[in-house]
């Protein structure tokens, strides 16, 4: 039989266990919690961006530093690796801007509203590369077929697209560069590049330096702001024209954009945003060679 003492302890007991069942247990009107920002962007003053190699090799840096003329106490984490990386950072709350150089995928987007979030993205502008040849060159139209052979080394003379009889040279952006890549993805089916006859620029101005002082020369950089000692080449009768990157006309051109988490922007982050879509913004898109959005 249970003693006096031993029926005090087990009523302690359970008066013990039903408070902290109580405590675990929210009431029903309890309005649910907001999403938890993460320690990296919650600092109002800091904009954290993460995504596209694309964007942040050259075009960040310049557009944080026009930026942070008018806005000086604004700090910027820069951090771009891949589009995707961007579009997981954004999920996790680990950033406040996905920079990305490709729409999201299904999945992407499913994770993002499974979340309750909805991921918005703007245009910011275009990526685009025309191939240029140099200006004494009688090529002035290429195949997407025939600019890959001649990148990719299956082509090696100009001959054999309509030229002189003359051993092409390729040249190319430094390897380590995001438009090495970005062309390889958009103009040679992501193959590797010739090993024979090539060098390397490390800006869109040094591969048409090299271009415009060989006349057997081949290459690619912006669309914008090239000398007279080279031209650009028509892709499949397609001329490399803002217009006709805008319209997905031209075959070497990608989207570039900014995504956010909608409803949760910081201030400095949406600001940092609507200058890149201004007048400004758009300005330093056009100088860099990239295309701004019509």
């Amino acid at each position: 039989m249970l003693n006096l003492n031993s029926l005090r302890v087990c009523r302690n007991l359970s008066l013990t266990m039903v408070a902290v069942l109580l405590a675990g247990c929210p009431a029903s009107n309890q309005a649910p919690q907001a999403p938890v920002k993460d320690a990296a962007t919650a600092n109002p003053k800091k904009v954290v961006i993460r995504g596209s190699n694309t964007i942040g090799e050259e075009l960040a840096p310049h557009l944080i530093a026009e930026f942070k003329k008018e806005n000086p106490d604004v700090e910027f984490d820069v951090d771009t690796k891949a589009t995707g990386y961007g579009y997981a950072a954004l999920r996790a709350r680990k950033c406040d801007i996905a920079a990305a150089s490709r729409f999201p995928t299904k999945e992407e987007i499913g994770e993002s509203t499974s979340m309750q979030s909805v991921m918005g993205g703007t245009t910011i502008g275009n990526y685009a590369v025309i191939v240029v040849v140099n200006a004494k060159n009688s090529v002035a139209n290429l195949t997407k077929a025939q600019v890959e052979g001649i990148f990719t080394g299956t082509i090696t003379n100009w001959h054999d697209v309509g030229g002189p009889d003359a051993a092409i040279h390729l040249v190319a952006r430094d390897p380590i560069s995001g438009t090495y890549i970005g062309f390889k993805d958009l103009a040679m089916g992501s193959k590797s590049y010739a090993v024979d006859n090539i060098t390397f620029g490390e800006s869109y101005s040094a591969v048409a330096e090299k271009v415009g002082m060989d006349d057997a020369a081949i290459g690619y950089t912006g669309i914008q702001g090239n000398p007279a000692s080279v031209k650009s080449v028509n892709i499949e009768g397609v001329e490399a024209t803002a217009a006709n990157v805008n319209s997905g006309k031209y075959p070497y051109a990608r989207g570039l954009y900014f995504y956010t988490l909608k409803g949760e922007e910081k201030p400095a982050a949406k600001s940092f945003v609507d200058f890149v879509n201004g007048t400004k913004g758009q300005a330093i898109l056009s100088q860099m060679g990239f295309v701004p959005h019509p």
